[in-house]
């Protein structure tokens, strides 16, 4: 009996300790917000992993993370560049809020500044710097793709989803409600034209990503000191790749292909449920249900296709003695989700850094040369496509209206009001632009012979850009008839803008 009593227990005590290590093991959401140990300033995309797997999250633009599927077991390993990792066991939390220190080692690393090169531990003003190994991946077709999510305090939200679509940039958030809050770039020591340029939805997609060693965000006062009252939004300074002294000849290619699509779409009616509604809510005899057609068009599937992306680089460099130098050519071709929409860059990017007497005068050539040729769609479509009857086809069999189905009267007339054709509105529009760019900055800084810590500083450089399109509507697109008048349209645009900088300095 004892021994019954025994095993009894035993067995009790068995179940106890499961329930509990089962309890243990249970999952749980788990939420909080990371910092900056410093400044207390929210941290927004850094990565919340669960330790030993690829499970995680990143955190939200207000340095807030909500992550699933955690157990009291696990451990969280908080990682952001230029800070110090942070492992913290979740244990029985469901709320952990963490501070990060900055990482002492990324201090020795040189950063660009307005006046020249540092060391980041010597910087008093509040600035990131990101190199090449921290780059996003994947298919980039502008540089700001490269920093999403790789910086704290700069917000960066793509536009419409275009390619070469232009992004919203902001540095601490807006500081205006009526002036621009866009930040001043800098490419290689010349300020660039933000404004935008006629032709090109982004100013930026003149400039080839592959060609980009560093980018520094520079945040705080300290850059209007630099660069002035405009450079009150913070700046941008992008630095393109060289070659190095002593480095042997060397040729380097890269080649990217991509495939992209259109993964969410809105949820509407099809044929058949359009037709059930139709008839429910006016009868199955109504004019309503008589206007029907008898076709099933899905008229997303009609202007969405899968869009082809190709991104080809060719780069030769080396060391002449002391002729660092490094040529680079680019090609790059992306088409957009909705059909009739292209972007293709070609581009060339030459540096040279060369050193004199003694290495007291330093050197640097950077000429950057772009055309960009681009094809709009007209993203009308896209609301119409979700509008459109789907009882009703694509084409209507003749030749009126460019074969087109639209709603037209007993007169043979477009009606007005009328929802117009989505696939009309793509294929009867043709709407292109070629722009071309050129940048190119000379830098002398001679450091003085008899006085080495003082450096006498020359910077001359140039921005041009030079662009041309039209856009031309079909005189028989149904959606452009006006005042019983059949009306196309023809628009001629060009612009040449021009930005010149000299610069000196001790």
């Amino acid at each position: 009996m004892k021994k019954k009593t025994v095993l009894f227990s035993i067995l009790l005590m068995f179940l106890g300790w499961s329930a509990i290590l089962d309890a243990s093991a249970q999952k749980r959401t788990v939420t909080g917000k990371v910092t900056d140990a410093e400044t207390g300033e929210l941290l927004p995309g850094v990565t919340v992993r669960i330790k030993g797997t690829m499970q995680g999250t990143v955190t939200l633009s207000n340095g807030t993370f909500t992550l699933e599927e955690g157990t009291s077991s696990d451990v969280l390993v908080f990682s952001f560049i230029g800070y110090k990792s942070k492992e913290v066991p979740i244990e029985n939390n469901s709320i952990i809020n963490v501070a990060l220190g900055y990482d002492v080692l990324g201090l020795e690393e040189v950063v660009v500044i307005g006046y020249g090169q540092i060391k980041k531990e010597d910087a008093t003003g509040s600035l990131v710097a990101v190199s090449v190994d921290d780059f996003n991946q994947g298919a980039i077709s502008s540089p700001q793709d490269l920093l999403i999510g790789k910086t704290s305090g700069v917000q960066i939200t793509p536009g419409s989803g275009a390619p070469g679509s232009k992004a919203t940039i902001r540095i601490r958030g807006g500081a205006s409600m009526s002036a621009s809050n866009e930040p001043l770039f800098v490419i290689d020591g010349v300020p660039v034209e933000s404004d935008d340029i006629n032709g090109i939805s982004n100013p930026l997609a003149t400039i080839n990503p592959d060609d980009i060693e560093t980018f520094t965000v520079l945040k705080d006062a300290s850059s209007t000191a630099i660069y002035g009252s405009r450079a009150s939004n913070g700046v941008i300074i992008i630095t393109t790749k060289k070659g190095k002294e002593g480095q042997p000849f060397s040729v380097s290619y890269s080649g990217e292909f991509s495939v992209s699509t259109a993964n969410k779409r809105l949820d509407v009616y099809d044929a058949e449920g359009y037709k059930a509604m139709v008839e429910d809510l006016y009868g199955a005899g109504s004019v309503q249900a008589q206007a029907l057609g008898d076709a099933n068009t899905d008229w997303q599937d009609e202007i969405y296709s899968a869009a082809i992306g190709t991104d080809h680089n060719l780069s030769f460099s080396g060391g002449l003695k002391s002729l660092p130098y490094r040529l680079s050519l680019g090609f790059n071709s992306q088409d957009g989700v909705l059909k009739t929409s292209n972007i293709e860059r070609k581009s060339v990017n030459l540096n040279l850094t060369p050193q004199f007497f003694d290495n007291h005068l330093k050197a640097s050539l950077s000429a950057k040369g772009s055309l960009v040729n681009n094809t709009f769609a007209n993203e009308d479509a896209i609301g119409s496509a979700i509008g459109f009857d789907p009882t009703h086809p694509v084409y209507s069999g003749n030749n009126e209206w460019g074969g087109y189905w639209q709603w037209i009267g007993t007169n043979g007339i477009p009606l007005q009001f009328t929802p117009d054709n989505p696939v009309s509105l793509l294929n009867q529009r043709d709407d292109q632009s070629d722009v071309y760019r050129a940048i190119v900055n000379l830098s002398l800084d001679y450091k003085l012979h008899f006085f080495p810590d003082l450096s006498a500083v020359v910077n001359v450089g140039f921005d041009i850009s030079d662009s041309d399109g039209e856009r031309y509507v079909s005189p028989d697109a149904s959606w452009m008839y006006q005042n019983e008048e059949i009306k196309g349209e023809m628009h001629l645009y060009d612009q040449r803008k021009e930005n010149k900088l000299l610069d000196s300095y001790l």
